[in-house]
Formats: C-alpha cells, structure tokens, sequence
C-alpha cells in the first residue's frame, strides 16, 4: 500500500530560520533512497543538502530553484511504501554512480560534476553552458570556459549604458543579514593604532620554520584571535548577544573570521577560540579558509559564533567600520599594516609597524567607554605578545 510522505525544510542552525532552494537532485518520477541527497539550499552561512527522510518515488515538488522558504514550510511530497519508508535497500537511485543524467542522452562524467561542484555551478545552469564534446557532451574545458565568464555574463540586461545583474543567493543572504543587524542594533565605532613591529619580525622570523612544525601561516590574524580571548577575560560583554530584555554573555568564544569567497564572505568559527594556542589558531584559520573557498564547510563550521574578526588590511585598506553580524554585539576590524615613523617613549625616533584596529559594538549592550577598554587591553597585549610558543 502506497503513502504520501511530506518533506520540510529542517532548522539548519539556531539563528537560521528560513533558507532559498539552490538545486534540486531529482525531479518527479525520480526514485529516491533513504538519505540520499534531495535538494540544496543556501542561507546566509553556508549551502547544504537536504538528504531525503525516506525512500520513495517524487510525486511533486512545492518549491522552486530560488524560492525561499521558512524553517518547518513543505518542500516535496514522496510515494512511499511502509517498507520502502523505513529501509533504503528497498530503492535505488535514479541513476548509477558513474554518470547523472540532466536532461534527455546528457551525461555528465564524475570528473566534469566534481568540477561543476568545485566551481559551485548548479545543474540547473546547464543549458547556460556551450559544449564541445563528442555528440553534445559536456566536457571539462566547456565547464572552465563557463566558470571564467559567469560572473561577467550573468544574465545582464543592459539598457543603455547601465547593466543589471541579478544577486546570488549568497550576496541576497548576506545583504538581508546586514540589513537586519544595522537597522535594528544601533552601531558604535571605535578605532586605535596598535604597534606590531614585535609581532612582524617574529613573522618574518619564525614563519618557515612555523609552517614546518604546524603545517599553518603564521598571521598577524592568528596573533589577533589570541589577545581577543585574553581581553574578552576584562571585557566579556562584547562576547554576547541580547535576547530582548537580557544580555547573554558567553563564557566561551567561538570567534568568527571572515574569509573572502567568490561571490561574497563566508564567516566560519573557531569554536572554544580563548582555550587554544597559537599555533592551534593558526591550524583553524588555515583548515577553515580552505574549506570556505572550496566550499566543504559544514554547517556547524559556520554556527553559533559569538563575536566576529575581519581583516580588510589584506587589501591594503587602512582603516574600517565593519557591520556587526547578527546576533552578535560586536566586531573587530585589522587594517593593513604600514611602516610609519614614530616617536618613542624615551623620547627616541624610530620606524614602526603599525596597525588600526577598530570595534564596532552594539549601543544598547555597552557604552563607549567600556568599548575603550577592550581596545585598549586588546593594543596592551599585542604590544607585549608572548612569544614562547616553539618552533
């Protein structure tokens, strides 16, 4: 006897309550196994499959590519049997695992998919991309040739001397995030210069020798997420977040760093970031920022931050007033480092290395002058770093 199972969209993290449909991996008619892949979505954090709760067969699909939907709303139905919707041996994919089928004769090797995956190009862009192979098919080459020149010719529609491009779904997710945080915490900024010249001779001492023993840079980042856990100890207020009426301040700091990706920024956390040692630090950045361009983050690698470290001084840009990342109070801005000549406290002229860095935080948890503290206490530790880790 047949059944018609409904498929939701499950809550994909705390803070997460609804996520657009990126791709769909069968279409109705298609056989499904338990577990196996059903669709994609996007949110704000990061892309993730939806594996389906049953095996079955597709009998309709309520939500269309780029269509957002909330946490809890219907996605598809299933045909299911009492066996089959207990027991994923009783089904088997549509197709084997040597190829996919998209679209009538159109096979797609596992080479060319693992690049379609690499360059986050969903299949139902297919029809976007030209081919050069045998019979039709798409080869390697076609999907290097599209990903090179996807970002220029998106879809435009050019009216004169203007062109629009339409979001992605990241750019959307991250902009209604902004939003949100903007208009409803009321932002402060505060900036200081910091002397790193101790920290950049130690860099450009240690730093062969330190990617030797850990495998990871050795970054003025990591040295940043270190003294935020030592000053978070004086200051712990920025390592929270506001529920209504109440402040609730974390004992623990899971620090975000942001990391520039394709087509926007993905913030993955370091989870438990003040009990770790540098070279631990360094590790996370390193493994993290590589996941994060290759998109093979998870989603509890992109979860339950509690303040955020961006560095926009790997531009060049010197100083800036960073957005505050919901529902976080605060944010920590580095900018590039620049040699300048300075006067000592002896009284003595001399070139240093030196940095601004700013905190944005959110008025309504803290006042300005307990915001000078954290900086200050901040600057005091990473003009007086610690330097005893080995290498």
């Amino acid at each position: 006897m047949e059944h018609e199972f409904k498929i939701t969209l499950p809550k994909l993290g705390e803070s997460i309550v609804s996520a657009t449909v990126v791709r769909w991996f069968k279409r109705v008619g298609d056989r499904i196994s338990l577990d196996e892949p059903l669709l994609e979505v996007s949110t704000d954090k990061v892309n993730s499959e939806i594996p389906s709760p049953a095996a079955g067969v597709v009998k309709e699909i309520l939500v269309q590519v780029d269509e957002e939907v909330q946490v809890g709303a219907p996605l598809a139905i299933l045909s299911t049997s009492k066996e089959s919707s207990i027991s994923p041996l009783e089904t088997a994919p549509s197709v084997g695992p040597s190829s996919v089928l998209t679209g009538s004769e159109d096979i797609l090797t596992p080479a060319v998919l693992r690049l379609l995956k690499e360059k986050g190009i969903p299949l139902t862009e297919m029809e976007k991309v030209s081919r050069t192979g045998e019979g039709g098919r798409l080869t390697k080459k076609d999907v290097e040739h599209y990903a090179a020149t996807r970002g220029k010719v998106a879809c435009p529609k050019e009216v004169g001397d203007t062109e629009r491009v339409k979001m992605s779904q990241l750019r959307k997710a991250i902009a209604d995030n902004m939003v949100r945080s903007f208009y409803q915490a009321p932002h402060a900024s505060l900036m200081t210069e910091v002397d790193v010249t101790t920290i950049v001779k130690a860099i450009q001492e240690k730093k062969e020798a330190f990617s030797q023993r850990y495998g990871a840079k050795l970054s003025v980042t990591a040295f940043v997420a270190q003294a935020i856990g030592k000053a978070l100890k004086e200051y712990p207020l920025l390592n929270a977040s506001l529920e209504e009426d109440t402040i609730v301040v974390k004992r623990f700091l899971n620090l975000g760093i942001a990391v520039s990706v394709d087509q926007g920024v993905m913030v993955p956390v370091i989870r438990g970031c003040q009990s770790l040692s540098l070279p631990q630090i360094s590790q996370k950045i390193s493994d993290l920022a590589v996941k994060a361009r290759e998109q093979r983050l998870s989603p509890s690698e992109v979860q339950d931050g509690t303040l955020t470290l961006t560095n926009f001084g790997m531009t060049g840009t010197m100083i800036g007033i960073p957005i505050i990342r919901f529902p976080e109070v605060g944010i920590v801005g580095l900018g590039a480092i620049t040699r300048k000549v300075m006067a000592m406290s002896d009284d003595s002229i001399a070139v240093r290395s030196m940095m601004w860095v700013s905190l944005t935080f959110d008025h309504r948890v803290l006042d300005g002058l307990y915001g000078c503290g954290f900086l200050s206490a901040l600057k005091k530790d990473l003009e007086n770093v610690d330097l005893s880790f080995s290498v």
